[in-house]
């Protein structure tokens, strides 16, 4: 699981599943001249099936967007299943807050369920609609100091651009990588007008085998650095950090490092 593949809406789809689990423990109920109220769990079918049913949802479409692959469910993505929860939540809790019994009135935990609710749902049907929350939850880092693939490079791991151990130059036999320049200056340029580079995307986009097939065989994933090998027209030929490449289709947007 990547979180850093989480956006803003799903900050806000998880701020509101608190915000609801929360509101259970609150009062349910009021009445005049009771000091008492009951709260949901003291009607457990309203507990476990409103307000964690509605914790359920949002943890069904977070996992979703962290996964890398999504899941089914009967044939429904996970993401789908959660959204569809945090709906009938929504509903349940509209009619609940409306049908208060007579001589009772609807509690804290009871309106400030239904708005949490209602933020869950809203902030789940609005994400993939509305661009400033597709945008990353947790952005990703700047590089320090960009390296040229094939620099000396400082201390790190692989993702993150001049990190891992001294590379030969692209293109370059191994015999020559000793000649890699210090840090700090350029490597040698590796024929062609291309050079190699370090990028992030912006939102998780899809990776698709050289050979053309239309399954991706990965997905990029916003947070995580990845470096381009080759460019063909307007795509570009990527690799991931277990070594795996493929072509890159959608290049808009993406920050070079």
């Amino acid at each position: 699981m990547n979180i850093r593949s989480l956006t803003r809406g799903d900050g806000v789809v998880i701020g509101a599943a608190v915000l609801l689990f929360i509101a259970s423990f609150l009062s349910f109920y009021t009445a005049a001249g009771y000091s008492n109220a009951p709260t949901a769990w003291d009607y457990l079918g309203d507990a476990l099936g409103l307000y964690v049913g509605g914790v359920i949802g949002a943890a069904l479409i977070v996992v979703n967007r962290a996964l890398p692959q999504p899941r089914k469910i009967a044939g429904l993505e996970l993401g789908q299943v959660g959204v569809a929860f945090s709906v009938l939540v929504v509903w349940a809790l509209f009619w609940t807050l409306v049908d208060v019994q007579d001589g009772l009135n609807a509690g804290a935990g009871l309106i400030l369920g239904f708005i949490a609710a209602l933020v869950l749902a809203g902030g789940a049907i609005a994400t993939p609609l509305l661009p400033p929350l597709q945008a990353a939850l947790i952005p990703a880092p700047k590089p320090v100091a960009p390296q040229p693939y094939g620099a000396q490079q400082p201390p790190g791991g692989y993702g993150y651009p001049g990190a891992g151990q001294p590379q030969p130059s692209y293109g370059t036999p191994p015999q020559q990588a000793q000649a890699a320049q210090p840090f700090g200056q350029p490597a040698p340029a590796p024929a062609g007008d291309f050079s190699p580079f370090w990028f992030a995307v912006p939102v998780a986009l899809p990776l698709f085998a050289e050979d053309g097939s239309p399954s991706p065989i990965a997905e990029l994933a916003p947070g995580t650095w990845y470096l381009a090998v080759e460019q063909r027209g307007p795509a570009l030929v990527a690799q991931t950090q277990d070594g795996r490449r493929g072509v890159l289709q959608d290049t808009s947007g993406i920050q070079r490092g």
